[in-house]
């Protein structure tokens, strides 16, 4: 079973129109979409001016929907989270699309692709951004050095402010995927697992009040999860560089084969994977 993936487009067309040529040119069984996949502060632009450009009904629903309508039956099964960088008041959107046969939504949900069950999780541990709507404690309420607690920044959708103090992505994992047999199982990521080559930030030598930063900012939860419970393959995004910077963009967690399709360049990074053969995965710059 032939599988695309792709992370980080933020709103960024020339991506989008890459990938739909590639679908249309390779009819892949599946297509996974790792989440920032909206213009960076669109929320933030809308909000100040109504007329703004909504890219969401404007382009990403039509885009999809002619895809789906052209290559009937081949077209391919979408499976879609969003990302830290996207608004969750979004999500809305998002979802209504699913109902007119976009996409399916995958943020904590079990969906089905053949054999495989699919699984999606969207959220990424604490960061030094503001939008917080996609924001986590990892393990415990601890937060790195130079980071914002999930408890502080903006969000542009409510949460219960216990919801916010206590949850964690470790329990969150935990409740998603239950007791599962996952041995079968793909996981669609944000954040990339923990102190791996696909987690690796551009914070060398890096300070903040005299504390020296971890370069590794992915998630020790997923990373563990990964490790104990063993899916079959884990698609993740988020860090830009680092599959520059570690010269990988793909790794092993326990019995996982680790993609990503993060990529600093203003190019589309496409990883495409065969389900039942995840070692012989490959990444293409287009």
């Amino acid at each position: 079973m032939r599988c695309f993936f792709v992370s980080d487009l933020h709103g960024r067309t020339d991506r989008y129109e890459k990938l739909f040529a590639a679908i249309r040119a390779e009819h892949p069984a599946a297509v996974f979409i790792g989440g920032d996949i909206l213009p960076t502060g669109s929320f933030v632009r809308a909000a100040l001016d109504p007329a703004h450009d909504d890219f969401i009904h404007n382009y990403l629903t039509p885009a999809f929907l002619t895809l789906r309508k052209d290559l009937a039956p081949a077209a391919p099964e979408v499976f879609l989270i969003l990302g830290n960088d996207d608004a969750r008041i979004e999500e809305e959107s998002i979802m209504h699309a699913e109902t007119r046969g976009c996409w399916h939504y995958a943020h904590e949900r079990k969906l089905s692709l053949g054999p495989h069950a699919v699984y999606g999780y969207a959220c990424v541990p604490p960061t030094p951004f503001l939008l917080k709507d996609w924001e986590r404690y990892d393990v415990s309420r601890y937060v790195d050095p130079g980071c914002v607690s999930p408890e502080e920044g903006y969000r542009s959708a409510e949460i219960s402010p216990d919801e916010v103090k206590w949850s964690t992505i470790q329990k969150e994992l935990a409740r998603l995927a239950g007791d599962d047999d996952l041995a079968e199982a793909i996981f669609l990521f944000h954040s990339p697992p923990h102190e791996t080559q696909l987690d690796r930030a551009a914070l060398d030598g890096q300070t903040v009040e005299g504390v020296p930063l971890d370069p590794h900012v992915g998630s020790i939860a997923i990373r563990r999860f990964l490790e104990e419970r063993g899916p079959r393959v884990s698609l993740h995004g988020h860090i830009h560089e680092s599959a520059r910077l570690t010269g990988s963009w793909r790794t092993m967690v326990g019995r996982t084969h680790a993609f990503s399709a993060a990529h600093d360049g203003p190019e589309l990074a496409l990883v495409r994977f065969d389900s039942q053969r995840p070692e012989a995965a490959t990444r293409e710059i287009l």
